[in-house]
């Protein structure tokens, strides 16, 4: 397997080293594989999707509606590339319908309690559509706008630049925000997402991506024999309503313990309504700046997918509330535990718990943010 894994790194660059030493020509380069095409219309707006590709056969495909990871398509150990996320074909599912697949959430990810928190004195009403309690960014967040965006290049990467504004009072919220997310792929077969905001008041920023993974490939499979490693000793219990209930608890000994790789399915049957918590990660283990948060592994198919991030927290949701009504890509129906979902963010509710770690931006501060996702095969 780790002969395996070696190849699957080494001989994309053996070949392009050939290229380079070659007279016919020269080296096709990641940046210059970027594919546009025009997806329909949202809100009187056209939508591009774009597709970023590299030389290892990794695709990306983001689209301006939601600032969206459509799909991402990564080879198994037999270089067969599949795509591993779920969602929708078309993008009036996506207009339509409220499962937040690939989404970028804002302006604040997860729950808010009762859709209410006070700052400098202030009592503010967000928008309930979670039961009484406000879910990622309200009933119109970030994942149901239109994004300005555009395409770049460089010698060893493609990516994506999306902009949004969010105004003062939209969905309840304070201040005017000036968002900026960029998906970056590289010929090292990572996606980058970059997130950037300020503000013209002190408001609350939780900004994620909200993919639904499944490294079977196509959605074949179930994810509970996925393998999940968390860089985590402490996690947040939460109360019927999936709001924290305060408490910070260790992991040890519990079924919400994934310090050591474990099958997703090994315990979920002891997590009542199975995997919905956010982690606190642990701060050893830094690589260029970012804490590793989590490694998710297939076996079958030996797709391996680690997880960086400048965030605090890591929210695993283990795909409980799909239940095969939703059909998606290539007409595939998503029952319970088809997907999880791992989203690096501040700790839910933090607005309402002063000893949580402050997601209020300030005039003047500049919100950065960053979630590195690093694929390969083994």
């Amino acid at each position: 397997m780790q002969t395996q894994q070696i190849l699957f790194r080494v001989l994309p660059l053996l070949c392009l080293a050939a290229v380079f030493s070659s007279c016919s020509g020269p080296a096709i380069r990641s940046g210059d594989r970027i594919d546009t095409r025009h997806f329909g219309v949202a809100d009187g707006k056209p939508i591009t999707l774009y597709t970023l590709r590299n030389s290892r056969g990794v695709k990306a495909q983001i689209m301006d509606y939601g600032a969206i990871l459509y799909s991402l398509e990564l080879p198994d150990r037999h270089g067969k590339a599949e795509d591993v996320t779920l969602g929708y074909a078309e993008l009036d599912e996506y207009v339509r319908n409220r499962n937040y697949f690939g989404a970028t959430i804002g302006r604040y990810a997860n729950r808010i309690a009762k859709g209410k928190f006070i700052l400098d004195g202030a009592e503010y009403t967000l928008a309930t559509n979670n039961n009484e309690n406000h879910l990622h960014g309200g009933v119109k967040g970030f994942n149901k706008v239109v994004w300005d965006s555009e395409a770049f290049r460089t010698d060893s990467s493609a990516g994506v630049r999306l902009r949004y504004r969010s105004r003062d009072g939209e969905e309840g919220y304070p201040g005017n925000l000036e968002c900026t997310v960029v998906y970056t792929l590289t010929n090292d077969n990572e996606l980058r997402i970059d997130y950037e905001a300020a503000t013209d008041k002190p408001t609350p920023v939780n900004l994620t991506n909200h993919t639904f993974w499944n490294l079977s490939g196509g959605a074949k499979r179930d994810i509970l024999e996925h393998k999940l490693t968390l860089n985590a000793d402490y996690y947040l219990p939460v109360d019927d309503g999936l709001i924290p209930t305060g408490e910070i608890l260790r992991v040890q000994g519990t079924p919400m313990d994934f310090t050591k790789p474990a099958a997703i399915g090994s315990r979920i049957d002891r997590v009542a309504g199975g995997y919905d918590h956010n982690y606190v990660l642990s701060k050893p283990g830094c690589d260029r700046g970012l804490n590793r948060a989590a490694v998710l592994y297939d076996p079958q198919s030996g797709r391996r997918m680690e997880i960086l991030t400048t965030q605090p927290g890591i929210q695993f949701y283990s795909g409980n509330f799909l239940d095969g009504t939703v059909t998606g890509k290539d007409g595939v129906r998503y029952k319970k535990y088809h997907a999880l979902c791992l989203e690096t963010q501040h700790f839910p509710d933090s607005p309402n718990k002063s000893y949580f770690p402050t997601a209020i931006l300030k005039p003047g501060e500049r919100y950065e943010e960053t979630c590195l996702l690093r694929f390969s095969v083994q």
